[in-house]
């Protein structure tokens, strides 16, 4: 694993490179969840990038990681802008060529809105895990309360291990915007029939942030095939949860993958 920095128009992204550079083989892109950054992805990247054969980008978005701070409060088209602009511009920096994208909660939602809305040349295909394209009551009362445990428990210090200054930004930054009334509204389905490039979707039966209703807007909107794969006794971490079952069924789906190398 290489760690660098890629200096953006909005300041410093915190990435980390395995495996194969882009000119050698395709690069899968992770993109993390809502409270995630590089480091919290854990083992599952480079296990990824073994099982496949790709190299893997994996990086922290602005306000996560050693990334450089966002302004708060995060508007709630956070997803939107950096799906459509900061995603796009790092793929340049990164000089990827093929690439997949691989995104877990918002880092899904992101994924899916950037395939729909600004597809880079060389996007071959998408998988999620636990993505939302629309909100639901279950996310955002589980949102809420996670703003009361994160005040009342040891909750801060176990994440500024990973985000450091950028605790605020990461925690605050997500929850509030996603508890904010005018988030109610939020809906990427107008993404979906623009996606070409095929999907697979990852959702646990026991996710506490979301329902299988978001895997079947999936199926039935998107432009491309979509593999659905629903996750039994499984939260929303599928890649944690159930860590070989995933590994086996994302390096399948990219197998599968026209990839012109």
């Amino acid at each position: 694993m290489t760690s660098r920095f890629y200096d953006l128009s909005g300041g410093r992204i915190e990435a980390r490179w395995i495996g194969p550079a882009p000119a050698d083989a395709p690069t899968l892109v992770l993109l993390h969840q809502g409270l995630g950054c590089a480091a919290m992805w854990g083992d599952f990247p480079a296990k990824l990038a073994q099982a496949t054969g790709w190299g893997a980008l994996v990086y922290s978005r602005y306000g996560y990681g050693a990334s450089a701070p966002c302004s708060l409060p995060r508007p709630t088209s956070y997803m939107h802008d950096e799906a459509l602009a900061v995603l796009t511009e790092l793929i340049t920096a990164a000089g990827l060529r093929e690439h997949a994208l691989i995104g877990h909660s918002d880092g899904g939602s992101i994924a899916l809105i950037h395939a729909g809305g600004a597809p880079q040349p060389g996007l071959l295909g998408v998988s999620v895990e636990a993505p939302h394209v629309f909100i639901e009551d279950i996310s955002v009362s589980s949102i809420r309360a996670a703003g009361e445990r994160f005040l009342t428990s040891d909750w801060p210090e176990r994440l500024r291990r990973y985000h450091g200054d950028n605790l605020d930004c990461a925690f605050w930054g997500w929850q509030q915007a996603w508890v904010s009334p005018g988030f109610r509204d939020w809906n990427i389905e107008d993404y979906l029939p623009h996606i070409r490039v095929p999907v697979l979707a990852i959702q646990g039966s026991d996710d506490e942030y979301g329902t299988m209703r978001q895997i079947g807007a999936i199926v039935a909107q998107a432009g491309g095939t979509v593999e659905a794969v629903k996750l039994a006794g499984c939260g929303h971490s599928p890649h944690r949860d159930r860590p070989d079952e995933v590994v086996a069924r994302v390096s399948s789906f990219i197998a599968a993958l026209p990839a012109k190398r």
